[in-house]
């Protein structure tokens, strides 16, 4: 017996496989569609258009131009919706939620009749909660970005979201910006549709999922409002028809191989810090384990190429027009593993074989004229992370790089908003600003891991200072930052021993960050933390429950590889 496919996959279950069959096919055709489109293969489309997410505001755009691509290549669309998750709208944060619009795509793509299915999305945890959902549902699949925003200008510069937001509000704070042009430049950091501008975490998501295979080559950095972002929509749809006759699953794409060249990318990139938890949690639903020795190992050898914000100075169109993925992976090609395959059914070599149209060098680094000899994130241990915890050297001021300082405490964040602008607080430039609670279990881990300089020091012109925190950052923030501590404090990891005055001491060079307290003292200390209240129901309650540390990928237990 031929295996079902189309609208026959899945059917519903009333115990009459024919009569099942009957009303889904009477029901699809109050939809207006044709008998001969009905017994067509089916291409879902996730879309995830949002009045809560900025991102996303040409998704209904690219969901027509996929369907195209859908139509022509001789099967039937068919779009449906999953949670959408707007950054800068979500409370407490939109990590929290990243899980669970992974289990809406996963259950939506095996519940629903595709033989293949698109994923559409952009926005910081969008595109790997799709993936996740995706490589778990283990089902013919081609993610489709929404593309960068382009730039907007203030008075001779140009500006992006939203690097250039952190730098005018830190200007802001400092006294040498005002109220009136800061309420100026609101209107000019985010001009178009699309993600952050620059390399932040939705933009380093998408070149990753190029990197791992799971979309189409060339198609991570084209700008939002580019004609090719189109384009690119309706190759995908083909794309995804093409993979019905010839199915290539996630499980062949996402290999340890392929999450190796993302890694290798996310170096060269500068890229986001978010995106180690991100990869790390798309690869746990393989199976696969990022160790911080195999990090540590590929961003030593692994230079940074790519010069944008907020390591450098570009943005993602500067990117697209130097020539984009292909260009960076054609100069890191020695390194890569080049056996993998794509959405295509193509090896990376097979691809990079092909010839490139130019590149441009001051925004693509050759690999021996680098921006940095090695890479832009380190993973970092001691007895303040004994599972590690993530510094983003390319960010960095060098001259912290290896430092001591005293500790200068705050034990959430409401305790940060209350004191950090406090004149009378007992902080110096040399010390080490350190927050506690706000990890993964605690708070969701939302990106306040970017303390402010306190306001005394940045109107006194202090730019940087070591700060450490159990949170995350945005990827297109800056600064000598140490994220992810593991365990969290509010599990009884050694940040929460961490009192005012105690010596932390960050070495770079070492990839170790120490706090400078006798063993006994810190267990001492640690066996009075009291954990945060078990939440009595909900999805924050599952959360709670569930959710792994970041070098799990901040994933929930039972949805891992060994979870299943």
């Amino acid at each position: 017996m031929p295996k079902p496919h189309g609208l026959d996959n899945g059917l519903t279950n009333y115990g009459d496989r024919d009569f099942a069959r009957f009303l889904r096919r009477s029901f699809a055709r109050s939809m207006g569609i044709s008998p001969g489109l009905l017994d067509k293969p089916v291409v879902g489309i996730a879309m995830t258009p949002s009045g809560f997410n900025n991102c996303h505001r040409g998704v209904p755009e690219l969901v027509e131009a996929v369907s195209r691509g859908v139509l022509a290549a001789g099967a039937l669309p068919r779009p449906f919706p999953t949670v959408s998750l707007g950054e800068v709208f979500l409370n407490p944060t939109s990590m929290v939620y990243r899980n669970l619009m992974a289990i809406d795509t996963e259950e939506m793509i095996g519940a629903q009749p595709m033989d293949a299915v698109v994923l559409i999305g952009g926005c910081d945890k969008t595109v790997p909660a799709q993936l996740m959902g995706a490589v778990s549902a283990n089902r013919p699949a081609v993610q489709l970005v929404t593309g960068p925003m382009s730039t907007g200008r203030h008075r001779g510069q140009r500006l992006g979201a939203c690097t250039d937001c952190r730098s005018f509000w830190a200007k802001y704070r400092a006294g040498t910006v005002d109220a009136d042009e800061i309420a100026t430049v609101e209107g000019r950091l985010s001009v178009t549709q699309g993600t952050c501008a620059v390399m932040g975490t939705a933009s380093t998501m998408a070149c990753l999922a190029e990197a791992l295979g799971m979309s189409l080559p060339g198609t991570a950095a084209i700008p939002a409002v580019h004609a090719d972002r189109l384009v690119a929509a309706e190759a995908s749809g083909r794309a995804a028809v093409g993979l019905i006759a010839n199915p290539i699953t996630p499980d062949r794409i996402v290999t340890e191989r392929s999450v190796e060249n993302a890694l290798r990318v996310l170096m060269a990139l500068g890229g986001s810090t978010n995106a180690v938890v991100h990869l790390a949690a798309i690869a746990g639903r393989r199976g696969i384990r990022i160790t911080n020795q195999r990090l540590n190992a590929i961003s030593d050898e692994t230079p940074v190429l790519v010069d944008l914000k907020p390591v450098g100075e570009g943005y993602m169109e500067d990117f697209h027009a130097a020539g984009g993925m292909g260009a960076l992976l054609r100069e890191l090609k020695p390194l890569l593993h080049l056996d993998t395959i794509d959405v295509e059914g193509r090896t990376l070599a097979e691809r990079l074989d092909e010839p490139l149209d130019w590149v441009d060098r001051s925004v693509i680094r050759p690999f021996g004229d680098p921006v940095s000899a090695v890479g832009g994130l380190v993973a970092l241990s001691g007895s303040l992370a004994p599972d590690g915890a993530i510094f983003k050297r390319a960010a960095a001021t060098p001259a912290l790089f290896e430092s001591e300082g005293r500790a200068v405490v705050f034990t959430g964040l409401d305790d940060l908003a209350r004191r950090i602008d406090d004149p009378d607080l007992d902080v110096r430039p040399d010390d080490v600003l350190v927050l506690q609670n706000i990890g993964p279990h605690a708070a969701g881990m939302p990106e306040a891991g970017y303390l402010p300089i306190p306001r005394k020091l940045a109107q006194a012109g202090v730019k940087d200072m070591v700060r450490i925190s159990d949170g995350r950052m945005s990827g297109t923030a800056f600064g000598s930052i140490v994220l992810h501590v593991a365990p969290e404090s509010a599990i009884g990891g050694p940040l929460a021993a961490v009192r005012d005055g105690d010596r932390i001491r960050l070495s770079v060079k070492e990839k170790r960050i120490d706090l400078l307290v006798e063993e006994d003292e810190i267990r001492r200390r640690l066996a009075e933390v009291v954990p945060p209240p078990a939440l009595a129901r909900g999805y924050k309650a599952l959360y709670r429950r569930t959710v792994l540390q970041a070098p799990e990928g901040c994933d929930f237990d039972f949805l891992t590889a060994e979870g299943h």
